[in-house]
């Protein structure tokens, strides 16, 4: 449900055999609507019980239903949503709703099945050549386009302009063929995905009217029957919606479902959501593994995303987008290295102390709705940090409620204290404790299987429950720059 994924991937299966108009017309190929293709290829998934849309975490019960009802109807639909929700991320996996490969004419500009020209170039290269037309294979990840509406996006960009070289050559003005295509035309039978609709200048979204309803083109006052042959997709934020631009009325008629999406509903899907979006595993470098971002810290991540949404301190109208809990947790992921790599540790296993770093990497991810005092940047960092604060001390009662933890706060009795930060390594700080009471129950209750219990593992589920007694009032702690020293 993040607006990171790509269109779908490349090529699983070769393409046909057929080359020729000949060849394809004998293997009984029928030329099909796009969306009459989208139709059948998402009633062929429901009905084997596979996911609609793969991905898309905690849609599956609200917006996906909505889509698949628009898509079985075939309406072109507009997606309305704050930012971070998903929205490009869901209108890329449509892709994977098209047939892998379709036929088109070789050299078409409009991607023209072979069987079912509609362009004066088309009908004359079949004219010409009959049944030894040329024909090629497009695979669906070549089926998609998109702009990003823009004030400065033009007629020109998106349906196309008169070619002032092909007039040049001696060809008339109403002459078809002096056209140069837009973004549109040339994803004729495929996809085609307008970003931030409202952005787009009202005058500009005229000339998607006939687009929608007619399914032709006009191109400088003068008339292309072009039967193109789309399903189109906007995406729009209501903040923009009515204070950057809005989507004419005309248009908004013309769309034939509109879809609310919104943020994970659920803990649960905040937290899936993290393990497949964010790219931890990619961190590590010479002599060191992939870092481990144990079960905790993600659940921290997500509290603290949920938290901000909630806050009353942020502007809610902007919203917080999942990229900040997915850029906050490959930042944490990226603090475990830097001290695996300084540490000489071989395993980077993030802990408790990497978290405050989330603060400052994603204050520029929220807008604040009281903003414009002097002291707003370390208003901010108080505020985020307080939050963080308090879902550490959410998850830690959520997975260590009832854990009997009297041993390790045992230590502090004589005026011991603990020292940890940022740069101390794993054996450095287990080494402070001596044996730890109940550590195999705490590892337990952190869903660490008995295993993978290294000394990284478990001096990440020491410096939680360090925190947690801390947070809970039961030991105290002095932070100084990169150190934490936890004490009676």
């Amino acid at each position: 449900m993040t607006d990171t994924a790509g269109v779908a991937a490349g090529p699983t299966t070769p393409s046909p055999a057929a080359t020729t108009l000949g060849e394809l017309r004998a293997s009984g190929a029928v030329p099909r609507p796009v969306k009459a293709e989208i139709r059948a290829n998402l009633l062929a998934r429901l009905g084997r019980g596979e996911p609609s849309l793969p991905g898309m975490v905690g849609f599956e019960d609200t917006v996906l239903p909505e889509v698949e009802r628009a898509l079985i109807a075939g309406h072109d639909l507009v997606l309305l949503g704050e930012r971070g929700q998903g929205k490009t991320r869901l209108i890329r996996t449509l892709v994977g709703l098209l047939d892998e490969w379709t036929p088109v004419l070789t050299g078409s500009e409009l991607n023209e099945h072979p069987l079912a020209p509609i362009s004066v170039w088309a009908h004359r290269q079949i004219a010409e050549h009959g049944d030894a037309t040329p024909v090629g294979w497009l695979h669906r990840s070549e089926r998609f386009g998109e702009k990003l509406a823009t004030p400065d996006t033009s007629v020109g960009d998106l349906i196309g302009d008169v070619d002032p070289i092909k007039v040049a050559e001696g060809r008339t003005l109403g002459d078809p063929e002096t056209v140069h295509y837009g973004l549109v035309p040339r994803t004729n039978r495929g996809i085609f995905s307008v970003n931030e609709l409202p952005d787009l200048a009202e005058r500009i979204q005229v000339a998607l009217l006939n687009v929608l309803e007619e399914r032709d083109i006009q191109i400088r006052g003068y008339r292309v029957r072009l039967p193109l042959d789309l399903l189109l997709v906007a995406s729009a934020n209501p903040e923009d919606y009515t204070n950057r631009g809005r989507i004419i009325t005309p248009l908004k008629d013309r769309f034939g479902a509109e879809v609310r999406t919104h943020y994970p509903i659920e803990l649960a899907d905040e937290i899936r959501l993290l393990h497949q979006e964010a790219q931890t595993s990619t961190l590590g470098g010479d002599g060191l593994t992939a870092p481990l971002v144990p079960e905790h810290l993600v659940e921290i991540v997500a509290r603290f995303t949920r938290l901000v949404r909630e806050s009353t301190h942020v502007d809610q109208r902007s919203g917080v987008s999942a990229r900040f809990a997915i850029a906050g947790l490959e930042t944490v992921a990226a603090s475990a290295v830097r001290r695996a790599a300084i540490a000489g540790e071989t395993r980077p296993v993030a802990r408790v102390v990497d978290l405050p770093s989330v603060v400052p990497a994603s204050r520029g991810k929220v807008e604040f709705s009281d903003s414009g005092s002097d002291n707003d940047d370390d208003r901010e960092l108080e505020i985020l940090d307080h939050l963080l604060r308090q879902a550490t001390a959410q998850t830690f009662r959520a997975r260590c409620a009832g854990l009997d933890l009297t041993g390790l706060q045992e230590h502090f009795t004589g005026g011991e204290t603990v020292e940890s930060g940022e740069l101390v390594s794993a054996p450095a700080l287990l080494g402070q404790l001596g044996t730890i009471p109940k550590l195999a129950e705490l590892l337990g209750r952190l869903g660490v299987p008995e295993g993978d219990q290294s000394a990284e593992q478990a001096a990440a589920a020491v410096e939680f429950a360090l925190e947690g007694l801390y947070l809970t009032r039961r030991l105290a702690k002095d932070t100084d720059g990169g150190r934490t020293i936890y004490g009676a």
